[in-house]
């Protein structure tokens, strides 16, 4: 068995990684108007070339920006679709972790326009990226249109823009539609949808939350796997798209509990994508049976070394999870990750930057172990 040579890899990452010191300071900064925006995008762009250069040279085969630009893994993204607008009201999710509770605040969203998109979103960002490169494939990460309607709801459009919600749906996948294009245009090969939501939705709590705002809480995976298909149908060949499904990851702290049963039939089943990025570094994201429903030909990527902590996981412990999985899904069709990212919103998960390159480090070597 021998190395992939297209993504998702062996041993891959999803996406963000813990903001240097340097980098926090220059935000500040910014925030207080003591610094410029190029004052600030020549540290990010910085902290950038130090973050590519380090996963190459830890060896992994793909690389990001690890989203040193954004506040958050997905709101960065979603407030710059045209025709949404960010409202004084506030989004807060509901986080728990081993010490207690807390959340995740940011501002709400209204739809008061049709979604369209003006522009290609995160476009420079990609470019400053791959022009960085020269032995990993540079990966761009963006929300998934699903996580537009969960974090608010239909009832934040505007039925005067959208009496019929339909065309909602329809207009928000054709401007996911153009975004691939664009990034492909830009020479992006490999192209990852973050989503939560499909990850939640099988949370009883999280479905009876999605009740209660009056939406088809037992049938909105279906929906959602509907508008990712319709937004990844016209990608071109040769670009690899993978999608991220994870309980929630703020501050090492996570929103939502339980395996991936309820979606997985139809989830691994229907959903277009490649690869599927899954959270199994506890018992909190349950067992690898539903994995028993991926077809041939996709790739899962078992998210089994936690970022919400800075212990290091026994390599041995990592091999015996993944022979269990593969009881379920053919060797060849496995890969490993961390869990999520490092840090999907600004302020990051608890550990150090020292215990990130160590977790990525244990993942080459078991990947390098385990596939050769």
């Amino acid at each position: 068995m021998q190395r992939r040579t297209e993504p998702p890899f062996r041993a891959d990452h999803v996406g963000s990684l813990l903001r240097p010191p340097a980098l926090l300071a220059a935000r500040e900064r910014f925030a207080a108007g003591t610094l410029d925006a190029d004052g600030l995008r020549a540290e990010e762009d910085a902290a950038i070339r130090d973050a590519v250069a380090m996963q190459e040279e830890i060896g992994l085969q793909s690389a990001t920006d690890g989203e040193f630009r954004r506040t958050s893994w997905h709101m960065d993204f979603i407030y710059q679709l045209g025709g949404i607008t960010k409202t004084d009201e506030k989004i807060r999710v509901s986080m728990h972790n081993a010490e207690g509770e807390n959340a995740f605040v940011t501002a709400g969203l209204a739809v008061r326009e049709k979604v369209r998109l003006d522009q290609p979103i995160f476009a420079d960002a990609f470019r400053f990226l791959a022009s960085l490169t020269s032995t990993a494939t540079p990966k761009l990460t963006i929300p998934s249109p699903s996580m537009v309607h969960y974090r608010g709801g239909t009832a934040m459009i505007d039925r005067t823009v959208y009496p019929d919600v339909e065309e909602f749906w329809s207009d928000l996948s054709a401007a996911y539609a153009a975004q691939v294009r664009a990034v492909a245009d830009l020479g992006c090969r490999y192209l990852q949808l973050d989503d939560t939501s499909l990850a939640y939705l099988n949370d009883p709590a999280q479905r009876a939350q999605i009740a209660a705002r009056g939406e088809d809480a037992e049938h909105a995976h279906l929906r959602y796997i509907k508008q990712i298909n319709d937004a990844v149908a016209g990608r071109p060949d040769g670009m690899r798209i993978t999608t991220h499904m994870c309980r929630g990851n703020y501050r090492s702290s996570w929103a939502a509990e339980g395996g991936y049963d309820f979606v997985a039939e139809a989830l691994f089943g229907e959903l277009d994508v490649d690869g599927f990025f899954c959270e199994f570094d506890d018992e909190r994201s349950g067992g690898f049976a539903p994995l028993r429903f991926v077809p041939p030909g996709k790739q899962v990527v078992l998210g089994l070394v936690t970022t919400k902590s800075g212990k290091l996981e026994d390599p041995d412990d990592l091999k015996r999870r993944i022979d269990e999985a593969s009881k379920y899904v053919p060797l060849d069709q496995l890969c490993l990750s961390p869990q999520c990212g490092f840090s999907s919103t600004v302020e990051g998960n608890a550990l150090t930057l020292e215990e990130q390159v160590a977790k990525l480090r244990l993942i080459v070597q078991v990947a390098e172990d385990v596939w050769g």
